[in-house]
């Protein structure tokens, strides 16, 4: 059933929600592909975020910061896009092998026009990959690379065979090849991808894709260049021309800018007023209509829904903090991040039939980065507890959800103060959670789930003095996960009251 959203003042005081939560319709799974993450060869994800060198004096495995690695593996992340981005379609893989000291430089033309010194390529992304327990998700180049290059890069990676790739692999101290099945065959090529058509990137897709190959045991699950947010027009001649037999998934990219990309500037991340913050919430919940519609276009060329749609690039993108360079793209991250992340995986869920890849942009000091870092300290940001809170709801099964929310307004201007989405996981555990938009007004509400005979409550709370608190590295823990103990359930009603400007999850087993 189709998530309802009526908010309707006249219906419902301003404090009233009713909710519904169809423990009886059993929807689809909630893949765990949908919490992935993105590290792109911009400004300090990688280089001093991610990873330091064996011999920094900063804790590391294999030159691998020991704090971001504890952080990822507790949140369970499921994939790690890499390298871009815009990055993916001017990096050339043979620069990223062989002794690091040999390794030859290039210019970031795209993010600050640093020196990149391709220290960490292939074999540190896929060994970083293991470390975590994570897939790795390998975007290639197909806007200033060639077929060939692209062939061999999947042969290098995963043949087992005796082959030049192969053997170059092994001189490089690999032996074994890794597994990897996430595969996008560019990035962004309406834009910094090569600025294509639809029609001329769907040609060259069917080229690229065809000699990525398939060796032993391996299957690539190629991934398409999709759409800018609401051009449905690629979506159309890509599945038109490419289709559910020769692409795994088609990917998203919808970024949340509270003032636009116009000159006058993004918006603030810390210092914004209420109308600011509506502005986000509004074009953050955008992120349904988009889905709906591209998803739509979708299922008339694949009514079975085979081909995965990847949102592989979202999240908040405001000015970068004052004094940083421009083209690094570091920017704080408050409690309006947690309840922007919180609402678009209850999007995410909602469509989950469609929707199997999500990765925010980015994991670690680039736009809604879940990791802050500097030299030796580590912050985790307000995003970042969502995702510990959130992670409860992967390979989960939707339950799709009726809601009746009064409205959160400002001016003549009015959204729904709440969305919610719900899960039963595999031991049978029915996981609720629930994002209040509303700065001032708690909510409180009836949650009807049927005949579910729960024995115990028990719920976690993301909320904070003030929309635009964040953690900083003085004082880290100002925006956390904490219990909730509001909650009470009788006779299939879950009862409890919403915070103003909070996230909650409830469990019942």
């Amino acid at each position: 059933m189709a998530l309802l959203m009526l908010a309707s003042a006249a219906v419902f005081a301003a404090d009233k929600a009713e909710v519904v939560v169809r423990t009886d319709q059993a929807g689809s799974t909630i893949s765990r592909h949908i919490y992935g993450h993105f590290a792109e060869h911009l400004g300090n994800c990688i280089y001093g975020g991610i990873w330091v060198g064996e011999n920094s004096p900063i804790p590391n495995t294999n030159g691998y910061r020991n704090d971001i690695i504890a952080a990822l593996k507790e949140i369970k992340i499921p994939n790690l896009r890499w390298p871009g981005g815009c990055f993916a379609d001017e990096y050339h893989w043979k620069d990223g092998i062989g002794p690091r000291n040999e390794r030859p430089k290039m210019i970031n033309t795209h993010w600050g026009g640093v020196v990149e010194d391709n220290s960490f390529g292939t074999h540190e992304f896929l060994n970083y990959c293991e470390l975590l327990g994570t897939e790795p998700y390998v975007c290639g180049n197909v806007g200033s690379g060639t077929v060939e290059e692209m062939s061999k890069w999947v042969e290098y990676i995963t043949f087992d065979g005796e082959s030049p790739m192969a053997n170059l692999r092994r001189e490089n101290g690999r032996d074994k090849p890794w597994k990897v099945s996430f595969w996008g065959v560019g990035n962004e090529n309406w834009g910094c991808g090569g600025n294509m058509t639809p029609e001329h990137y769907s040609d060259l897709y069917r080229n690229y894709a065809t000699y990525c190959r398939n060796y032993g045991d391996n299957r690539l699950l190629k991934i398409a260049g999709g759409a800018n947010s609401s051009d449905y027009n690629w979506t159309e001649v890509l599945m038109r021309n490419v289709g559910a037999g020769q692409m795994w998934g088609l990917s998203l990219h919808h970024y949340t800018v509270p003032k636009g990309w116009g000159p006058g500037g993004k918006g603030s991340a810390t210092q914004f007023s209420e109308d600011e913050y509506f502005t986000t919430m509004e074009k953050a919940l955008f992120m349904d209509e988009l889905i709906t519609k591209h998803a739509a276009i979708m299922d008339k060329y694949d009514p079975r829904k085979r081909v995965a749609f990847c949102v592989d690039e979202w999240g908040a993108w405001y000015d970068v903090e004052p004094g940083t360079n421009p083209g690094f793209l570091y920017q704080q991250n408050t409690l309006r991040d947690a309840l922007l992340c919180a609402t678009t995986m209850n999007i995410f869920h909602k469509h989950s039939d469609r929707v199997r890849m999500a990765n925010i942009a980015q994991m670690v000091n680039v736009l809604q980065a879940i990791v802050l870092t500097k030299d030796d300290k580590m912050v985790l940001t307000p995003t970042y507890h969502i995702y510990n809170m959130y992670k409860v709801h992967q390979d989960a099964t939707n339950l799709p959800i009726e809601l009746l929310s009064p409205s959160y307004s400002v001016g003549t201007r009015n959204l729904p103060a709440l969305n919610v989405s719900a899960s039963k996981d595999a031991n049978g555990v029915i996981h609720v959670s629930i994002v209040n938009l509303d700065p001032k007004k708690a909510i409180s509400t009836n949650c009807s789930l049927g005949q579910v005979a729960a024995k115990s409550v028990s719920g976690q709370i993301v909320t904070a003095a003030d929309l635009a608190t964040f953690n900083s590295f003085e004082k880290p823990n100002e925006v956390v996960m904490t219990d909730f103990k509001g909650a009470k359930y009788k006779d299939g009603v879950l009862s409890l009251t919403i915070p103003a400007k909070s996230v909650i999850t409830i469990a019942l087993k």
